[in-house]
């Protein structure tokens, strides 16, 4: 699975990245080295305005997305905590997700994702979860294969309002692979660039084509660094946490 992520690039280096042609500075997001569940997320998406019914109007946008897919016929947006990963193996046919499978994709960058291995303190013989930093080894940036969702909240009356209606995420996962495989069975999976249009676009709803542009990464591209226990509390943040911890 995928509980913990590390995400800091600026908006300006996200659009260039990813040929993103609309974004909103008063939406841009903090730099983030501890990312968890219900967090706001940066996310790159391609969406036809309502008002544009033409095929060639069709955006990529950069915008925050909550962290945690709320289906849109949820009776309550607290299911999303759970909803925070999606199976690759299963993604197309799960209630939950099978409308966004087809429909809303997204890419949410990510500097690198946090994994636990169970280890025992030394001095005290204790069970400890010793949290490590996995990323790429040449430093670019990882694109994760995401969904995402509307959800409109019963409980505002009026549609135009800004409260009424709430974008949500999930992250899709796969088989472990390389360093990632060391520490836990399962992790985001990331798309390559010459992915990222199809996946992207809108147009494309063929759930078989699709399930073809998730691809388990080859192993050799991902290393693994044991890092400071406090990442294990999402409420501390900072560059400090990917320091290297003497084990």
């Amino acid at each position: 699975m995928c509980g913990r992520y590390v995400s800091t690039r600026s908006p300006e280096d996200l659009a260039r990245l990813f040929q993103v042609t609309e974004w909103h500075p008063q939406e841009a997001l903090a730099p983030n080295w501890n990312t968890a569940p219900t967090d706001d997320v940066p996310a790159v998406l391609e969406r036809t305005p309502r008002e544009e019914a033409e095929a060639a109007s069709v955006r990529r946008e950069l915008r925050p997305l909550r962290w945690g897919l709320v289906p849109s016929w949820a009776k309550d947006m607290k299911i999303g905590a759970r909803m925070i990963n999606a199976r690759m193996e299963t993604v197309h046919e799960k209630p939950a997700f099978r409308r966004a499978f087809v429909k809303h994709r997204c890419l949410l960058p990510a500097d690198g994702f946090y994994e636990w291995q169970q280890t025992k303190d030394r001095s005290t013989g204790k069970a400890r979860k010793q949290p490590y930093f996995i990323h790429p080894e040449d430093g670019q940036v990882m694109a994760l294969a995401g969904l995402y969702e509307y959800w409109h909240n019963p409980e505002v009356e009026h549609d135009d309002d800004p409260a009424a209606w709430l974008m949500t995420c999930t992250i899709i996962t796969t088989e472990a692979t390389d360093a990632a495989g060391r520490l836990h069975p399962r992790m985001p999976l990331a798309l390559t660039p010459d992915h990222y249009d199809a996946w992207l676009d809108p147009r494309h709803q063929d759930p078989d084509r699709l399930r073809k542009l998730l691809t388990p990464p080859a192993g050799g591209n991902l290393n693994a660094r044991p890092v400071s226990m406090a990442v294990n509390n999402v409420r501390n943040n900072g560059p400090q946490l990917l320091d290297e911890a003497d084990l």
